[in-house]
């Protein structure tokens, strides 16, 4: 048997590195020696293991759709809290995640400042964030059922689906719970229009979306 150490194994961008009958021990092990500051992902489902290192062109799709998110929020004046790709882990259930992002809305006021977390205590997210353009070796969704989130927005390719926990399994919806009066869908077309025109014009265009909408 050949035994390798984590530090030689190197994940190229757009790739995914498959572990498999890792332990819940060595699971946290390998989070521990990765460390926090790192740019690949992390998926953990009863034994596998998945490193996935992302792409210029997935960081820029979560960055403005986690933008939108806040922009919608802020205008709409609804709390939030934004807790990015925290690892989020549940040993009875052998599962694990680092979403692209994960919010707070419905429970923000549980978590108001919190800093660290334990899901035997703590409510998971309200709605995590997760960009498909590389190919993942492992379905999320089972993991984040486990984990109980309720919402789930799934980017690719141009498109945004907003999946719903639903009697233990996720389903598409027209509406995210959320932000129930948005065609939150649209948003990828927005930022496709806005995309060459900077940040700053791209968010003040979600704003406007978002009051076109509200104000009919």
């Amino acid at each position: 048997m050949v035994t390798l150490q984590l530090c030689q194994l190197e994940v190229p961008p757009g790739k995914c590195l498959l572990l498999h009958d890792v332990s819940w021990s060595d699971f946290e092990s390998i989070l521990a020696e990765m460390g926090n500051h790192r740019s690949t992902r992390i998926a953990y489902d009863n034994g596998l293991l998945e490193i996935m290192a992302p792409l210029p062109e997935h960081e820029y799709f979560k960055e403005t759709i986690s933008d939108a998110l806040k922009d919608i929020s802020e205008e709409l004046e609804i709390n939030y809290e934004s807790y990015g790709s925290t690892t989020w882990r549940k040993r009875a259930e052998q599962a694990g995640i680092e979403p692209d992002n994960c919010f707070y809305f419905q429970n923000e006021a549980r978590v108001r400042g919190k800093l660290t977390f334990d899901l035997d205590r703590d409510p998971p997210p309200d709605l995590a964030l997760e960009i498909d353009l590389t190919s993942k070796s492992l379905n999320r969704f089972p993991i984040y059922q486990r984990l109980g989130v309720p919402e789930i927005w799934c980017y690719d390719q141009g498109q945004l689906t907003v999946y719903r926990l639903q009697a233990d399994e996720y389903r598409s919806v027209d509406q995210s719970t959320v932000f129930p009066a948005l065609r939150v869908q649209e948003l990828p077309q927005l930022i496709e229009a806005y995309r060459e025109q900077g940040r700053l014009a791209l968010r003040r265009a979600v704003r406007a979306w978002v009051r076109e909408q509200i104000n009919g």
